[in-house]
């Protein structure tokens, strides 16, 4: 069974060296190995002029399908940092997930980054009259709100807030797993 499971093709996210993500995607292209790097139109100021420029739109970051039979292939692959797993394990990405980046890229529908936000997750809010006010990140009955604690007396105010204008703090919400990385 075990045997089995090393065969058989999955997708995993495949972490790169700084602004390497297109280098490794046509390397693995060449290794015949399926691999998926979404990007998109970033808009760049420069001295004289605006230009689009194609970034990733996960940076550091590219997926690829394979058995883990050709993990050493893929971490051998120049650019390459690791293969995201979780305790040394490479951990394939949902289907799921990948179903709707590509669909996403695929029917060009408008797309852009966006921190990893998750209720209980600090958070600072980075514009409008509450700048730079930092608390947690909960949702009510389909709104956000940010819990402003007060910790000196053991209080809390939670105030409704558009969710594109806070920022995480941190990369995961207390008492979560983080994800590890193989080599």
């Amino acid at each position: 069974m075990y045997a089995d499971s090393r065969q058989e093709p999955h997708w995993y996210a495949i972490q790169t060296r700084s602004r390497h993500e297109k280098m490794v995607r046509d390397q693995l292209a060449a290794k015949s190995i399926k691999q998926l790097l979404p990007l998109w139109r970033k808009r760049s100021i420069w001295k004289d002029r605006v230009k689009y420029v194609e970034v990733p739109l996960f940076s550091g970051y590219l997926f690829g399908y394979f058995a883990l039979l050709e993990k050493v292939t893929v971490l051998e692959t120049f650019g390459v940092a690791r293969i995201v797993g979780v305790n040394g394990t490479a951990v394939p990405v949902p289907d799921e997930q990948i179903t709707a980046v590509r669909t996403m890229v695929e029917h060009r529908l408008p797309y852009d980054p966006h921190p990893y936000l998750v209720e209980g997750m600090r958070v600072r809010i980075k514009c409008g009259p509450l700048i730079g006010a930092e608390g947690i990140l909960i949702e009510k009955r389909q709104r956000h709100r940010l819990v402003i604690s007060m910790d000196l007396i053991q209080q809390g105010v939670a105030v409704e807030v558009d969710i594109a204008n806070v920022e995480p703090l941190e990369l995961r919400p207390q008492g979560t797993c983080k994800p590890s990385f193989c080599s």
